[in-house]
């Protein structure tokens, strides 16, 4: 019986089907993990396929090859160095699992299997694994009964008061747990109860990564029996970060471990949607990213954001003036952009708008103009900026927040043409906080320039489209702080208009932003992805019909 343990919790990035690529990075933290004397190095749930592989999962071939990365990386172990705790899809016996593998000593010591499958929010494991036995027992390893949990067995009770049970002495939790912004505190709590249920300390690992739409912050820690979190991995930082334990009487401590400081607030909102950026241009491999630079708060911020992940070498903006441009608009993209230090240069959009007038005249004759003439406007902008995307291989970000999505104030193959939108769930009144906090901060992950890179005079005018004479959002829509409010009850509370209006907000305001909310569903199924900061996303989170009759009454 050992009296004292080494655990390395490995918070790596692995990329959702590339094989090869995460076991390559695995072995790299392992060696790491050696070198700093650790007995046991734990790494993250799916960690050899990436997390969430979605239907990719469901490829024979895919799996085969999970299997034999498992089997490959457990003949490393052979060397005397570290075991490992790692995850991969394992199909056995007709039925696919939710695996987590003990490798020690050459061989598989050990296999875990997922029992809780989760089904809601942007989770839908059911559609592709299957549970695993309730409960598993503990795994004995060096003496050490270790209790292990993948990820949603964690948050329930029932898995860790039946490893307790057994005599598990140490809970690990490999996790692939999605970011939003109250997801520290909820991951505590969840922890913290099947602590205190059992007297047992506890490793939390969780992966750092941004896939698609969905974020992973790492923010790795260990909590002791008490349910205080003692130490702490960063976030939005890999490494290998070395937990020392000793045995106490009956139960183990952790004496030595990661003290992180962990961000909240805009800080922490804007390095996660800035770590989206970054893993979705690189993973996706594209050159860099051209931006539409308006001279507004959302595409200011966008660009802001681009330089921050990517660095501004590889962020291309772009001025498209019209008739209806402000000289104050023209002077607020440059400034941002010299600020930002981006490549920057004006495509005046008028000979297009004129060559559409003379091509539809003869169709429109007699017609009053609209948002016909509108959406003309933004949709050659659209087509200036994809031929730039596919001229110099860079992506185009879209620009459009969650305020606008949420009510269909955006121009379809305009203004919402693009790969990827890093505001798409993030309010209005939450861009311009983004933006102050970036004026006033910085962090070791950004690359943009320290200081004010978003003009005071962009953050405070009134925000316009500028498709018209004397245009502004307000024509049309209620001050934002009134619409995100209401956006808010609606979207992530799915409260009822009456119940709406009860909280002070004009009926007639309520019921005009449900139906506009409603019919606008068509266009964020078109929309780019874009990455889930709130607790209700579009997409994974809400799916409501195109086709829906329905109004609350």
């Amino acid at each position: 019986m050992t009296n004292t343990l080494s655990i390395a919790i490995a918070q790596i990035a692995p990329i959702v089907g590339d094989i090869e690529g995460n076991v390559a990075a695995i072995r790299e933290a392992r060696a790491k993990a050696g070198e700093a004397g650790a007995d046991l190095v734990v790494f993250c749930e799916l960690v050899i396929a990436g997390y969430p592989p979605e239907d990719l999962v469901q490829k024979p071939a895919f799996q085969r090859a999970c299997r034999q990365a498992v089997e490959t990386l457990a003949k490393d172990t052979e060397d005397n160095g570290p075991a490992m705790i790692v995850g991969a899809p394992w199909k056995e016996g007709g039925a696919l699992y939710n695996g987590a593998f003990l490798l020690s000593d050459g061989a598989i010591a050990a296999i875990r299997f997922k029992v809780r499958l989760p089904n809601y929010g942007v989770f839908d494991e059911p559609r592709r694994f299957t549970p695993g036995p309730a409960y598993p027992e503990p795994i004995e390893w060096n003496g050490v009964k270790l209790g292990l949990m993948v990820c949603e067995d964690m948050w329930l009770p029932g898995a860790g008061e039946a490893l307790a049970t057994a005599g598990a002495e140490i809970f690990i939790v490999p996790h692939g747990s999605p970011f939003r912004e109250t997801a520290i505190d909820e991951r505590a709590a969840a922890a913290r109860d099947r602590v205190r249920e059992t007297s047992l300390p506890l490793v939390f690992v969780n992966q750092l990564a941004g896939q698609d739409e969905v974020l992973f912050e790492g923010a790795s820690f260990v909590m002791s029996a008490d349910g205080d979190v003692l130490h702490r991995a960063p976030q939005f930082q890999e490494g290998v970060y070395l937990t020392n334990w000793q045995r106490e009487g009956a139960g183990w401590s952790c004496l030595e471990g990661p003290m992180s400081a962990w961000c909240d607030g805009e800080e922490m909102t804007y390095r996660a949607v800035t770590m989206a950026v970054r893993d979705y241009v690189n993973k996706n491999r594209f050159k860099g990213v051209v931006i539409g630079l308006s001279g507004g708060v959302d595409s200011a911020l966008t660009a802001a954001i681009a330089v921050d992940a990517l660095g501004a070498d590889r962020v291309r903006c772009v001025m498209m003036p019209s008739r209806y441009t402000s000289q104050e608009s023209l002077e607020d993209a440059q400034a941002c952009a010299d600020a930002l230090g981006v490549s920057y240069r004006s495509i005046n959009i008028e000979p297009g708008v004129n060559a559409f007038d003379e091509m539809m005249g003869p169709v429109f004759d007699g017609l009053e103009k609209d948002t016909t003439e509108e959406n003309i406007q933004s949709r050659l902008r659209g087509v200036i900026l994809m031929a730039l995307s596919n001229k110099f291989g860079d992506m185009v970000l879209t620009t459009g927040n969650k305020s606008e999505m949420s009510v269909g104030y955006a121009t379809l193959y305009g203004d919402m043409n693009g790969g990827y939108n890093p505001l798409k769930d993030i309010y209005k009144m939450d861009v311009f906080a983004l933006c102050r906090w970036r004026n006033l901060h910085h962090a070791p992950d950004l690359k943009g320039p320290v200081g004010e890179v978003i003009p005071q005079r962009i953050i405070t005018k009134p925000p316009s489209a500028e498709l018209r004479e004397d245009q502004t959002d307000q024509d049309s829509l209620p001050p934002y702080e009134v619409l995100d409010a209401i956006l808010e009850r609606l979207v992530e509370k799915e409260m009822a208009v009456r119940e709406i209006v009860e909280d002070g907000y004009d009926e007639t305001t309520v019921r005009r932003i449900e139906h506009l909310l409603y019919i606008a569903e068509y266009k964020r199924r078109q929309a780019p992805p874009g990455p889930k900061v709130t607790a209700v996303n579009f997409g994974r989170d809400r799916r409501y019909p195109i086709t829906n009759g329905w109004r609350d009454k």
